[in-house]
């Protein structure tokens, strides 16, 4: 390891590290625009100079630069000062002069180091540059005269996103960063370039002109969107949430979202349930609580009590349910909407047990049913880390358009009974294979002969487990810890014809199965639920009370309550204590910390934020058989009921995936 010299401090740095990693290293500050930690290095913006000796006698970009043993480097000489006063009165020469109505304002890196870095003035006085708008879709605002031209939006759609569509035209200062034909960015992860870019060129379109972040609450919570969990603050301002960005856990999400997870939030503000309603006459017609109470209890249910829960849910919802229908004497639960019924008896054989971070040292990988672009964009950008460090990827199931080379085995499960021999070579030379299962496959009960793959190939070896099942539903695998999983299925629910059915932000349910029950709809969206319910009783969505949610591999997340519901609308939990007292039962709670020491007790796994330990990987055994026809998700934008609330999803849905053109107000 080489030791260098950083103003007079000496430190040992790893080898390969750069020289601006070597003076964050030893507590120095490097300014920089075009340095990013996880995109490749550019070396064109020139903010990082530094003074290094031996070297030659002028300051050198220190992120493009490698540590030397014996380098001297210094951070604060009058040479350097004066070459970075420099570089910030380039970089502002054709910059506007709007920061007053730039969305950036606040939390802009230009602002922070001119003041930091910069000269007090500007010795220029020819005219600026102006650069002609460019559209990159719906949720892209650009206001390209301000571009500095660091490259970290072409840098991470080709190399994290995996598309193409930003890059660079003509050359010096005519230099224009543009999308492809000048058309929308049309991938699953394309808002993060707003997070990268560190002026104000690419900003939100759907916040423009929302907020300054100095007056937002930011409240650090989770992604329900998907089952990846993505770590997120949501930033409010008085019972409205405006925005969603992400944070970094490398373990999780790194420092990416999904454009859904960012943009649905508009939702929640949409067509939102804030009264009690009761379908009287087959009208649902507004009501009261007590009311609503009084009708549940008239219908005396008895023990014939079902819960089904959504895919939005938070644990401490489901186990407050849970611990209703055990008073009443009942244990039909379940939370896999669609009617999926595979075994839960050992939940390591459903779980992603090579972790979201492992899957990138994978170097063979057999996808089954899965479309993993629009079920996890999170996850697919590990598969792309994997596939550049040589993993070979095979995928059963219909084509889809992927971001790394991967091969089409075809739709047929029954190709995994006789390997193909290029698969068949690839997982027995592999040192780490691992198979991903989603939900297509699934369905197609290719679990327990996917059980007995791993065991043919070792998957599961010293230090690792290769296998994985990908989940879609944020709430899956919290409620499978929490017994939300009949043998049958909802097909089993369906066949007790319970008296009364709690719907826990169920709106997947083919509810013409319970046509003789009495449906009590507990959710926060007016969607499909809502429609077949009975009684609607008006609930908090996620970001407006704490729970605990288990992402797809296990990992156990904590989020926090950003604002308050909306009219009557109340936290799920505190209307099913009600219920209990309605229906003259004791569920053993009163507050939310009794009610989550009682899920801890019962649960322990669920007080614990990081990974659950669900045991060794049970064997498997059968044949495969049937053919993957389609994948669950038809819509990447509107897969739950906020999504399709949002008014942003819908027109990314009309514009990005169905290629409708949508007229502007002047038009």
């Amino acid at each position: 390891m080489p030791k260098v010299t950083v103003d007079g401090q000496e430190i040992e740095v790893p080898a390969g590290a750069t020289v601006l990693q070597a003076c964050e290293l030893a507590g120095k500050e490097i300014p920089r625009f075009c340095y990013h930690e996880r995109l490749s290095i550019a070396g064109n913006c020139r903010m990082c100079l530094v003074e290094v000796k031996p070297g030659p006698p002028k300051p050198q970009a220190s992120c493009a630069l490698p540590a030397a043993d014996g380098q001297e480097i210094r951070t604060d000489s009058e040479m350097v000062r004066k070459a970075r006063e420099g570089v910030m009165e380039f970089l502002l020469i054709n910059h506007p002069l709007d920061c007053p109505i730039c969305d950036q304002g606040g939390e802009c890196d230009l602002q922070d180091q001119s003041i930091a870095y910069g000269r007090g003035g500007s010795r220029y006085h020819e005219h600026k540059r102006a650069v002609t708008e460019k559209y990159m879709g719906p949720l892209i605002k650009t206001v390209m005269t301000r571009c500095i031209h660091c490259t970290r939006c072409v840098r991470f759609s080709e190399e994290v996103a995996g598309v193409d569509e930003i890059g660079a035209l003509y050359r010096g200062e005519n230099m224009q960063i543009t999308t492809y034909l000048e058309k929308a960015a049309k991938h699953e992860l394309s808002a993060n370039v707003i997070d990268l870019c560190p002026v104000g060129a690419l900003t939100s379109r759907p916040y423009a002109f929302e907020a300054r972040p100095w007056e937002l609450k930011k409240t650090l919570s989770i992604d329900v969107s998907d089952a990846v969990g993505a770590n997120i603050r949501l930033d409010s301002r008085g019972r409205e949430v405006l925005r969603a960005l992400p944070r970094v856990n490398d373990d999780v999400n790194e420092e990416w979202l999904s454009d859904k997870g960012r943009y649905m939030v508009d939702g929640l503000t949409r067509r939102r349930l804030d009264k009690v309603w009761i379908r009287k006459s087959g009208k649902l017609q507004q009501a009261s609580w007590d009311e609503a109470f009084k009708t549940i209890a008239k219908a005396k249910p008895g023990s014939s009590v079902a819960a089904i829960a959504g895919d939005l849910l938070d644990c401490e919802t489901m186990f407050a349910a849970k611990k209703l229908a055990g008073a009443l004497g009942s244990d039909l639960l379940e939370g896999r909407q669609t009617g999926l019924d595979y075994d839960v008896s050992n939940l390591a054989a459903v779980n992603f047990n090579s972790t979201l971070a492992g899957i990138e040292t994978a170097d063979a990988i057999l996808i089954v049913g899965s479309h993993v672009r629009w079920e996890a964009p999170l996850v697919n950008v590990r598969l792309r880390k994997a596939a550049k460090r040589g993993a070979k990827i095979f995928i059963v199931g219909p084509e889809w358009e992927t971001t790394f080379p991967a091969v089409f085995l075809g739709e047929d499960l029954p190709v995994l009974n006789d390997l193909p021999a290029a698969l068949a070579e690839a997982l027995e030379k592999a040192e780490r294979p691992a198979v991903i299962l989603g939900g297509a496959g699934l369905a197609k009960g290719a679990l327990a002969p996917l059980l007995a793959l791993a065991g043919k190939f070792k998957l599961v070896r010293d230090d690792w487990n290769g296998f994985n099942v990908l989940h879609m539903a944020a709430s899956r695998m919290g409620g499978l810890m929490l017994g939300y999983a009949q043998k049958g299925g909802i097909a089993d629910i369906a066949r007790a014809k319970p008296k009364l059915l709690l719907a826990l932000g169920a709106d997947e349910v083919d509810f013409s199965q319970f046509a003789d029950s009495l449906k009590v709809y507990i959710g926060h969206h007016g969607d499909k639920g809502a429609h077949a319910a009975d009684i609607v009783l008006p609930a908090a969505a996620y970001s407006e009370k704490p729970g605990t949610y288990v992402n797809t591999e296990g990992r156990v997340q904590f989020a926090d309550k950003a604002v308050f519901a909306p009219g009557d609308a109340r936290e799920d939990w505190t209307i099913l204590r009600a219920l209990a007292d309605a229906l003259g039962v004791d569920v053993g709670f009163d507050s939310f910390s009794e009610l989550q020491a009682a899920m801890i007790a019962e649960v322990p796994a669920l007080g614990e934020e990081g990974l659950a330990d669900y045991g060794a990987l049970p064997s498997g055994g059968g044949a495969f058989s049937g053919s993957i026809a389609g994948y669950p998700i038809k819509d990447f934008y509107l897969t739950n009921p906020i999504s399709r609330a949002s008014a942003v999803m819908q027109r990314c849905s009309a514009e990005l995936l169905h290629g409708e053109d949508l007229a502007e107000a002047a038009e």
